[in-house]
């Protein structure tokens, strides 16, 4: 029993030990745009369970006050599926304004990475700073132009304790996109000395014509708690539902320059980038692979909707198959980033060198107030003839050319032998043309009508892997090659190209094989006459 005692600590410890080695705390704070005196909140998350300590927050000390610190625990769940943690929850006070930087910070052996805030000067004390509530609203602009992105934050500010009631207007604005940039967020801000709540909205406006776009003013209520008697007579009522509204306030939107060609889609944005992968890599791609060429366009300032397609050009010896575009947006303290993703299977159909062409985006940069370009360079493939396509050799036939190929006198004496045979051979052929049709020696493998069935039967169930196979396996049987039938017989031509987007592609469920079973009938009964060996049928040399 001691011994089992001691294989389970040691198991136990090296368990433990490994759970430690591979422990990781991971920094996050809900905003790093900020102002001084406002309040933000640091998240520290661990996966070390076996770790009891806090972590060691004297660097924050420097450029920070530690106001509050909150201790959250998730357990594993029942199915695994839901790894335990622990958070810390800070709340933190910048206390000056510039690029401050949230140290790395220890808890155990593991260490979080740094985080960049930017810290704005506090805001000047205004006249409506009395108030038990206020709402402010402000545009991060005055000027934009045309479906270019106008950030509108409106923060809501309150010195008294609000009831779970509070409620804010929808933001309606004719002739405008409206896009909101999440949840609204709550921190503090200390203002004239005294601490206030602060709830914080943020929406993305794209105008949608030039002229002056008015902001609505926007109405916050709330229900503020009960108040005491020393504080301002000039507050909300206690238990009264309070209103708060915000100013109007008027954009100009400028129409699109005349500098922008007429011709491009018009896309006005603080930053846009295209970005390309593969997969797998190109570099040794044979005829017939599927390549996947992944394109990314992201632009800073605009939503996923307002990207235009990727130009796509044909490209002879490359068969495209796209895929349906992925859009998403993505939060940013500066508004919407919007992604489009755009995936194409790339099948080559000869050897050789094929090129591809350069993708270029044109954009006005709403910065610096000029006309750029964005693109990908352009790239060369270097296509290689694929084995697989070749035509089959039965490895006796290699053997035997390689035996022969040391010793190359027997083929003179057999050359001979075979000129004398074949005169032989074609003048009794010529006597047994006029003999009855004799049934032809059965061949090894599948009969041509087997093959010939599986292969309407696996068309037929709209089944593009197996009608593939059988297909491979009926043209092996035929006088000529399933490339040539194709180039003689268009609708048969047309079928294959169905199958191969149905086999490189996401559509593959939706292929209908009745259009490639039609064309396999359309093929004159003496193209697809299938004999064993590839060779016209003749007669045996010695009939009965």
């Amino acid at each position: 029993m001691s011994r089992i005692s001691a294989l389970l600590s040691i198991v136990i410890l090296a368990l433990l030990a490994s759970v430690s080695q591979a422990a990781t705390l991971v920094a996050s704070v809900d905003r790093t745009r900020l102002a001084v005196g406002e309040t933000f909140e640091l998240t520290l998350a661990s996966d070390d369970f076996t770790q009891f300590g806090k972590p060691d927050l004297t660097a924050l000390q420097a450029d920070f006050e530690v106001r509050d610190t909150r201790q959250i625990n998730h357990l594993t769940g029942l199915n695994g599926d839901a790894p335990a943690t622990t958070r810390w929850i800070i709340t933190l006070v910048a206390q000056r304004a510039g690029n401050l930087s949230i140290p790395s910070l220890q808890l155990g052996d593991a260490h979080s990475q740094s985080i960049t805030l930017t810290v704005l000067a506090a805001d000047a004390p205004g006249k409506q700073n009395a108030a038990p509530i206020f709402i402010d609203a402000s545009l991060d602009q005055d000027q934009v132009y045309v479906q270019a992105q106008a950030l509108l934050t409106l923060r809501v500010y309150h010195s008294v304790a609000l009831y779970d009631d509070s409620s804010l207007t929808p933001l309606q604005i004719p002739d405008a996109r409206i896009e909101s940039l999440g949840p609204p967020r709550t921190y503090e801000k200390l203002i004239n000395g005294v601490r206030h709540g602060v709830i914080e909205w943020r929406f993305a406006i794209y105008p949608q014509r030039s002229g002056e776009l008015l902001i609505p003013a926007l109405v916050f209520s709330a229900t503020p708690a009960q108040m005491n008697a020393a504080d301002d007579p000039a507050s909300a009522q206690p238990g009264k539902l309070a209103h708060v509204s915000s100013a109007q306030m008027p954009l100009e939107v400028k129409a699109k320059p005349a500098a922008y060609p007429a011709d491009a889609p018009w896309l006005p944005a603080r930053s846009l980038a295209l970005e390309e992968s593969w997969s797998p890599e190109p570099e040794q791609s044979q005829v017939g692979d599927s390549l996947t060429r992944t394109v990314t366009i992201k632009a800073d300032g605009l939503a996923s909707a307002q990207l235009p397609p990727l130009p796509g050009a044909e490209v002879k010896g490359l068969r495209r198959y796209p895929d349906q575009p992925q859009l998403s947006n993505t939060n940013s303290e500066r508004g919407l980033i919007g992604s489009r993703e755009e995936r194409t299977a790339l099948v080559p159909t000869r050897s050789g060198e094929i090129d591809l062409p350069a993708i270029d985006v044109l954009w006005w940069n709403t910065r610096e107030d000029h006309l750029e370009h964005s693109s990908l360079p352009a790239r060369s493939l270097q296509v290689s003839d694929s084995p697989s396509l070749a035509v089959d050799t039965p490895a006796g036939d290699t053997a035997a050319q390689s035996a022969t190929a040391s010793a190359l006198w027997p083929w003179k004496l057999a050359t001979l032998l075979l000129t004398c045979t074949t005169a032989l051979g074609f003048g009794l052929w010529w006597r047994a043309r006029s003999q009855p049709a004799i049934q032809r020696v059965a061949q090894t493998g599948p009969s041509p009508r087997t093959l010939l069935d599986d292969l309407k039967r696996a068309s037929l169930a709209n089944d593009p892997q197996a009608t593939r196979q059988a297909l491979d396996a009926w043209a092996r049987q035929q006088p000529e090659t399933l490339a040539d039938m194709a180039a003689r017989f268009v609708p048969l031509s047309n079928a294959l190209d169905g199958l191969n987007g149905a086999l490189y592609s996401e559509a593959g469920q939706f292929w209908q094989g009745e259009a490639l079973w039609r064309a396999i009938g359309t093929i004159p009964a003496s193209e697809r006459r299938q004999t064993p060996g590839g060779d016209p049928g003749l007669p045996p040399l010695y009939p009965k």
